[in-house]
């Protein structure tokens, strides 16, 4: 069993290059390879020491295997990488002006579950997920080729709110389906 994998960050356990694009077909492939290596079942009869260390093991490769595939926590680390602070939790750090988009998206959602309209759910769906391709296209060009840790962060932080907004898309048009069937 080899014990690096404690140590060392997501990118060199599952052997990808430390960049916002990567291959997710190579990260599930490594991962599912690593999986079968360090199984704690593999490990039943073995000494306690090493039964411990094989679950540390598949815990931290199952850590791994979540931030990377997501791009959000993928970017996230990545900034974490060259220590810099990412504000996840500032709130003042972004602009008024987005911060009052939120409050606009926020209601459109809310006025659209209140009256059970799915078809303006689903249109308001599509609009988020177009922004947030091309926001995470921008992403990936703000870490892999410019390096640009700062507005790089910035953007993260953003994307954060729009994450948070697709959820409660999702979740309004599951409570509607679901109501429907009742």
């Amino acid at each position: 069993m080899n014990l690096e994998g404690l140590t060392s960050d997501f990118f060199t356990l599952f052997a990808l290059p430390p960049v916002f694009h990567i291959s997710l077909a190579a990260l599930e492939e490594r991962y599912l390879a690593l999986q079968r290596e360090t199984h704690p079942d593999r490990f039943a009869n073995a000494p306690e020491k090493t039964r411990r260390l094989s679950m540390q093991l598949a815990a931290r490769i199952n850590e791994g295997y979540q931030t990377l595939k997501q791009p959000l926590s993928r970017a996230l680390y990545l900034l974490e990488r060259p220590g810099i602070n990412s504000g996840v939790n500032d709130r003042h750090a972004l602009p008024t002006e987005f911060l009052m988009e939120q409050m606009e998206w926020r209601e459109d959602i809310v006025e659209a579950r209140a009256g059970g309209n799915a078809h303006e759910l689903e249109r308001l769906y599509e609009r988020l997920k177009q922004d947030l391709a091309k926001h995470y296209e921008t992403l990936g060009s703000l870490l892999d080729e410019k390096q640009d840790y700062p507005n790089a962060a910035d953007l993260a932080r953003r994307l954060m709110f729009l994450e948070k907004l697709r959820d409660e898309i999702r979740e309004a048009l599951f409570d509607l389906e679901d109501g429907a069937r009742e």
